[in-house]
């Protein structure tokens, strides 16, 4: 069984959240640092208190910590060395892999992602805004009864109105996919792809290959604790519409070429389910609206084409080891919403995410490297995600049709990363250790 009253919430459960705001931290010493985590430490909720609390709580918090940030707080360098060399380097250091090119190089980030000073951060989600408002005077509190600790920026966060679902600015539909992890008292949904081992996720339990070797020392820091990819992905809507417009004669053909883009209707809807038309029921349905697979239901991408995006981010029963390679998926959306009739009015808008798993390089830069920027993926010859994937305006999208494909060319870059880290999750009992120093 998971130690579910020492796991972070987020790693398991989503919150009911509205709003919320993500704080980066750096300590100026482990004093300061360690002053600050002790204060914090009673604000964060594990599993087993979240779900408790889940009908009066308004507001949850997680705790993470860079390599360096571990570092500020005391950890001593033998112990750190244990930790996975990506970690060690940072998200920044791993640009060229991941694909962090051009626009999306680390030079262009903001907030201080790639700064070395970067130390910890706190994600904070509230039921609404006025409990946002709330709690954030509350960090502030905190935070000035530990002098020594810095805010080196802060994003906040909110859901996209008018839909009463949670949905990005290009209007899809989100929160649609929800693993199940062995112990964890959730059951899997249908074409979840089962119950998955926890140490695929959770450090300290058995992954798919069997029991854990070589985690992070020592134990009392590690077990219980995951990896965090950060990712903050700007997206422009304006160029997004303009896209359709341009390859879409009516409102009925830009929504086809949008479902074919992502391999969902923005509803929700997956076209292999409903390839013709959206189908706003079907995607509401969590017993139906994942349940496909691409072999047997859709091998040649009439439905849902090869390099559409959820094809590449989760290929289902196309890949091989894919239990090796799923990752939880968290996240928000920041910045205003742009209303459907109104022009780009040149204000930052995008989604805020987090990829969480036991290890970066086989989990996170594998799907970034090998799924989403490979031009090859599918044997596809020129494409990369045409929703997340490093775009130049060289490579094309090819949409299998009977009886000729249609092939786009120039695709331009929909969206462009902002900023990210790696960060570790701690246990609360780790949250605690660290703390006393």
């Amino acid at each position: 069984m998971l130690d579910l009253d020492d796991i972070q919430y987020l790693l398991l459960n989503r919150a009911p959240a509205r709003a919320g705001r993500y704080e980066f931290l750096s300590f100026h010493s482990a004093a300061a640092g360690r002053a600050w985590l002790s204060a914090m430490v009673e604000q964060v909720h594990s599993v087993q208190t979240m779900r408790a609390s889940i009908a009066d709580e308004k507001r949850w918090v997680t705790l993470a910590f860079t390599w360096n940030g571990l570092r500020a707080l005391g950890v001593d360098e033998a112990a750190l060395a244990t930790f996975p060399e990506e970690f060690r380097q940072g998200m920044a250091a791993r640009a060229e892999i991941l694909g962090d090119t051009g626009a999306n190089h680390p030079d262009h980030w903001v907030g201080g992602m790639a700064d070395p000073d970067l130390h910890a951060i706190v994600l904070l989600f509230t039921r609404d805004l006025e409990e946002q408002a709330r709690c954030q005077k509350e960090l502030a509190d905190l935070l000035a009864d530990a002098p020594g600790t810095e805010v080196l920026s802060t994003l906040d966060v909110a859901a996209v109105p008018p839909l009463d679902y949670a949905h990005d600015h290009f209007g899809y539909r989100d929160q649609l996919t929800n693993l199940a992890i062995e112990g964890s008292g959730d059951e899997p949904l249908p074409g979840s792809g089962g119950l998955l081992k926890p140490g695929e996720f959770i450090l300290g339990y058995p992954d798919e290959l069997g029991p854990p070797t070589a985690e992070p020392q020592p134990e009392v820091l590690s077990r219980n604790g995951s990896f965090m990819a950060y990712r903050r992905l700007q997206e422009h809507v304006g160029k997004f519409r303009d896209f359709l417009a341009q390859h879409g004669e009516t409102p009925a053909e830009q929504e086809l070429l949008a479902a074919k883009l992502m391999g969902r209707w923005r509803s929700g809807a997956p076209l292999v389910l409903a390839p013709d038309r959206d189908d706003p029921a079907l995607a509401a349905d969590p017993q139906r609206n994942n349940d496909f697979n691409y072999k047997q239901d859709d091998p040649y991408g009439y439905a849902v084409p090869l390099g559409a995006h959820i094809r590449r981010v989760n290929p289902r029963d196309t890949a091989a080891s894919i239990n090796r390679h799923r990752m939880i998926r968290r996240g928000a959306t920041y910045g205003p919403h742009l209303p459907d009739d109104a022009p780009e009015d040149g204000q930052e808008r995008g989604i805020a995410a987090f990829v969480l798993c036991a290890s970066l390089i086989r989990q996170f830069e594998f799907a970034q490297n090998v799924w989403i920027n490979d031009k090859n993926f599918h044997e596809l010859g020129n494409e990369r995600d045409p929703i997340i994937g490093t775009q130049d305006g060289t490579l094309e999208f090819k949409i299998p049709t009977r009886p000729i494909r249609r092939r786009i060319t120039g695709l331009p870059a929909f969206t462009t990363v902002r900023g990210g880290a790696y960060f570790f999750i701690p246990g609360l009992k780790a949250l605690r250790w660290l703390a006393a120093g």
